[in-house]
């Protein structure tokens, strides 16, 4: 395979969609997965070396990449984080795994947290990159927050406004897209299909989502939490990353890296170092 030599690709059929992924290695189980508007071709740095010690499967959420597009549901609710993380625990059981470590970064963090929550059964360790809990940004709205992530208050307008917004703007982006891992990217992320997806994944967000959150305000993630986030970001700039996730967590260490928001691609090798002693634990 292009990104991911030595692994093989599947696609596993849920109770609500349709999830392609790869997958190689042997060992204890780990999920990796991406974030918006990437597919799980941003984990290609990090999962082969992962795979030397771990089963690693690596997911495009639905909605994203090659995986299907259901239809929006009654308030966004098949882009909600609760059924998103559903899928990947059905994805996990499809191959043999009832209890398995969660790597998410971006909107995969994100499904990752949901994860932990409705399955704490489920998960033995979770790693978030590069967020802070979705309630907390929600509730904490600062102009640094809406000057850096304008596109959450963007994408959550009602349809087909912000899909005819992001169809210009990835026409544009591929017009001179030139790094191998951005042209797959928006070979996808372009398609009308997905661009909708997408939106619905924020639009739940900020409806579905936030209401599961309120309804769990209190419940803490109850395995080992690592938080990574990038300092030339503007996560690591404008919050106390590793505060906030020590208010939702029972044990949780983080770290900041030298990278950008997409801190797997921009510095895989200290994602790995800190990856790996969290992992083995």
């Amino acid at each position: 395979m292009r990104f991911f030599p030595g692994f093989k690709s599947a696609i596993v059929r849920t109770s609500g969609a349709e999830i392609n992924l790869v997958h190689a290695g042997s060992g204890p189980p780990l999920l990796l997965m991406h974030g918006a508007p990437q597919t799980h071709v941003s984990m290609r740095l990090i999962a082969p070396e992962l795979a030397k010690d771990y089963t690693v499967i690596v997911p495009d959420l639905r909605g994203y990449g090659e995986s299907s597009k259901p239809p929006d549901g009654e308030n966004h609710a098949n882009y909600s984080k609760r059924a998103m993380a559903l899928d990947q625990v059905e994805v996990m059981k499809s191959f043999g795994f009832d209890r398995f470590a969660v790597v998410g970064h971006d909107r995969g963090g994100r499904v990752g947290h949901r994860l932990a929550l409705d399955h704490p059964d489920k998960v033995t360790r979770l790693a978030v990159l590069d967020i802070v809990p979705t309630h907390y940004l929600y509730t904490h709205v600062t102009i640094a927050f809406i000057q850096a992530y304008f596109h959450w208050f963007n994408y959550v307008r009602p349809a087909p406004g912000p899909e005819n917004d992001l169809k210009a703007q990835y026409e544009a982006q591929k017009a001179r897209a030139t790094a191998e891992n951005q042209i797959e990217y928006l070979r996808t992320s372009s398609l009308p299909e997905n661009i909708h997806a997408m939106c619905e994944d924020y639009r739940a967000g900020a409806s579905i989502d936030l209401k599961h959150d309120e309804a769990d305000l209190n419940k803490k993630v109850a395995c080992p939490l690592l938080t990574l986030w990038g300092l030339k970001g503007p996560m690591g700039r404008i919050y106390d990353v590793l505060a906030i996730w020590k208010g939702k967590g029972v044990t949780v260490t983080g770290k900041g890296l030298a990278g950008g928001h997409n801190i797997q691609e921009d510095v895989p090798e200290e994602v790995l170092a800190e990856l790996r002693p969290f992992l083995k634990a």
